[in-house]
């Protein structure tokens, strides 16, 4: 029996001709597993990114109780944010561990969409499954799928018309590609080489939450390397991170 070798996947730089993006994910260190290094690249550029977590991640933290998570894991996305370039970080205050996907959710993110008026907007893995074959988190899903809803739903008048006639929020139709870090179906790619390190301590600023964790000998740049030197090797640079690109238009 013969078997035939797999083309190897070919990945696009993405577009940098942008001025702000929006990123919205379920929980704080969301960001920083794998995609915040091409942020403090974006910030770097004089580009605006908005960071807003749909949780608090209050309950990602087993020995700790969620009352009092939820202060610390904001306080840590905060300095994480800030280490790549990003002072604008919302906390949407829904559940950790039980979001939905649904029509909630996709009115609280249109909301943020219609207010911020990005151009381009991010998230995390809304696939089943991760890279590595493991089941996605039930959050990242729902965020995931709500996201590339509710960007749509942010351009249409009619659709949470009392954001638009009770909040003055004026539709917008403005996006016209969700990029999806962290996708085991990636299409694109980022050299982070400059701004490789700049991504680690984001990383690191997570301190409460990897030590919940419980890794033993956890590295950060180790780990964030696993993923981002095989990428760059595909572009011929040290470091890149990947994205699935999601176009919402059909030209």
């Amino acid at each position: 029996m013969t078997t035939e070798a797999q083309e190897p996947v070919t990945l696009t730089p993405l577009p940098e001709t942008w001025s702000t993006a929006l990123a919205v994910v379920a929980h704080p260190d969301d960001m920083e597993f794998g995609a915040a290094a091409a942020v403090a690249r974006w910030t770097g550029q004089g580009k605006r990114v908005v960071y807003c977590m749909v949780t608090s991640g209050e309950a990602g933290i087993d020995g700790m109780d969620p009352d009092v998570a939820r202060g610390i894991r904001e306080a840590e996305q905060v300095e994480s944010a800030r280490l790549v370039g990003v002072d604008e970080v919302e906390f949407l205050g829904l559940p950790d561990g039980v979001l939905e996907y649904g029509v909630p959710l996709r009115r609280e993110i249109a909301r943020v969409v219609r207010r911020h008026r990005p151009d381009v907007v991010i998230t995390g893995n809304h696939r089943e499954a991760f890279p590595n074959g493991v089941p996605n988190q039930a959050d990242h899903v729902a965020t995931g799928r709500a996201v590339l809803d509710a960007v749509r739903d942010a351009g249409n008048r009619w659709i949470f018309r009392d954001q638009v006639e009770d909040e003055g929020l004026e539709p917008w139709g403005g996006v016209e590609q969700v990029w999806v870090s962290g996708s085991p179906t990636a299409t694109h790619v980022v050299d982070v080489s400059a701004t490789f390190d700049a991504g680690v301590a984001s990383l690191a600023a997570h301190a409460a939450y990897l030590d919940g964790l419980g890794w033993e000998g956890f590295d950060p740049a180790e780990f964030l390397g696993s993923m981002t030197r095989p990428a760059g090797q595909a572009l011929g640079v040290e470091h890149a991170t990947t994205f699935e690109v999601v176009r919402l238009t059909w030209d």
